[in-house]
This record gives structure tokens, C-alpha cells and sequence, in this order.
């Protein structure tokens, strides 16, 4: 059985993808909205082609209109900021200590950050909570 070549021409249209761009300047550390971004019918590899994946994250670099956003460029928006004043947190057991610090960066939650325990001006590794506090370790 030979299919009409229509038939061939609109199956292959039809899974052609789309690609995420940009429709305004999307500056770095911007919450990405969804009149910043539309689909468009080009398909450019790396690249998200969903809405969904990128509104509501942060762009990590400026994307400038027409662009593509390529994977890589969003993450989570980021909870603490660098010189922020935290909470460090140290939990061992039914050990509790808590203390003010100051982060040395920037992220999000579940990122891992240096911060400083102002109190003794050493410098520790943690976790970022969903509280926004810092949960460090030994």
C-alpha cells in the first residue's frame, strides 16, 4: 500500500519542536515571567521547548530578545544573597546550636554555600533550608 506523499509531508510537520525564546531583555538574576518568553517553531538543540520548564525560574545570564534559552541558562530562584545576614544552624544529635552569619554567596535552597559565623569569623560550608536558614555539619 503506497500513502499519498500529502500524507508523508503533514506526518513530518507535525512533529516538528519548539524552542523557548526570549521576547525582551531577560536580565541576569531576573525571575523569568511569562510575557518574557514565547515559543517559537524553530527547533535549536540544547535548548528548552517548554513554557513550563523556565517561567518562574531565575536566569542565571542575560538573554537578550530572539534567544533561545539553552539549558544551562535558569536555576531556582536563589533564597540568599551574598552578604546576606543568616541563620547558621549545627544540629549533632540532640545537640541545637544556632548563631547570625553572613553568607560569602549566593543560591538556592538545597545549594550548598560558604558562610561566616560573625561571631568567630570562621568560615563554614552549608546547606540552604527552605526557612532560608543554613544547616552546616562536620
Amino acid at each position: 500500500m503506497r500513502l499519498p506523499l500529502t500524507f508523508f509531508l503533514c506526518l513530518c510537520s507535525a512533529v516538528q519542536a519548539e524552542t523557548v525564546v526570549a521576547t525582551r531583555t531577560i536580565r541576569a538574576q531576573q525571575i523569568i515571567s511569562a510575557d518574557a518568553v514565547r515559543l517559537d517553531p524553530a527547533q535549536v538543540p540544547g535548548a528548552y521547548d517548554s513554557l513550563e520548564k523556565v517561567i518562574g525560574l531565575e536566569a542565571l545570564y542575560a538573554v537578550y530578545p530572539g534567544r533561545a534559552l539553552m539549558v544551562g541558562t535558569v536555576a531556582e530562584p536563589a533564597v540568599i544573597d551574598r552578604n546576606q545576614v543568616v541563620e547558621i544552624i549545627y544540629n549533632q544529635g540532640g545537640l541545637r546550636i544556632a548563631t547570625e552569619g553572613r553568607a560569602l554567596g549566593r543560591g538556592a535552597v538545597g545549594d550548598r554555600i560558604r558562610v561566616m559565623n560573625v561571631s568567630s569569623r570562621t568560615t563554614l560550608f552549608g546547606t540552604i533550608a527552605e526557612d532560608g536558614t543554613v544547616l552546616v555539619a562536620q
